[in-house]
């Protein structure tokens, strides 16, 4: 299992662009058959940064969602042109 988080951060008036983006890529990454979770979340306190939490079964299931056309169109041309500060965190299982 490959799991890692994503932090991004957007400007606040691109906020209800960047929700509607999420929301589509999520629904279609869940969809993915590799995908075993794709949950994206806001800071509580700080609505403009975004963290995403990924889990996929294998390396080819990973690289599978990011050669999707969903990924190219809603991540690649949608979130990637609109960040101020990305940060990918890979984790390791521990139990």
């Amino acid at each position: 299992m490959i799991s890692f988080t994503v932090r991004m951060r957007f400007a606040k008036e691109d906020r209800a662009e960047i929700r509607s983006i999420l929301q589509n890529l999520g629904a279609a990454s869940r969809q993915e058959p590799g995908c075993a979770n794709y949950v994206a979340h806001t800071l509580e306190n700080d609505p403009d940064t975004v963290l995403i939490y990924e889990q996929y079964r294998d390396a080819e299931a990973l690289e599978a969602h990011r050669s999707s056309p969903h990924f190219e169109q809603w991540a690649t041309n949608g979130l990637y042109r609109k960040l101020r500060e990305r940060t990918l965190e890979t984790l390791q299982e521990i139990v």
